[in-house]
């Protein structure tokens, strides 16, 4: 999955952040599972993922407050 921008980020909804949080989390699930197979290509993608997933969240909370 391409990584989004914040601005993109901050214009979802509740649900849709939710549900990009899910899909990040299972992104990052899969990424792991590869890197310790010895598959992944690109290390830096776990990275990414986890910051992404913290960005979504960071957003989250802004919203439900």
């Amino acid at each position: 999955m391409p990584t989004m921008k914040l601005s993109e980020m901050r214009k979802l909804s509740v649900a849709e952040l939710q549900k990009e949080v899910a899909a990040r989390k299972k992104e990052l699930m899969e990424l792991r599972f590869q890197a310790s197979i010895g598959q992944l290509d690109k290390n830096h993608r776990v990275r990414e993922t986890k910051r992404e997933i913290a960005r979504l969240l960071t957003v989250l909370t802004e919203k439900q407050k």
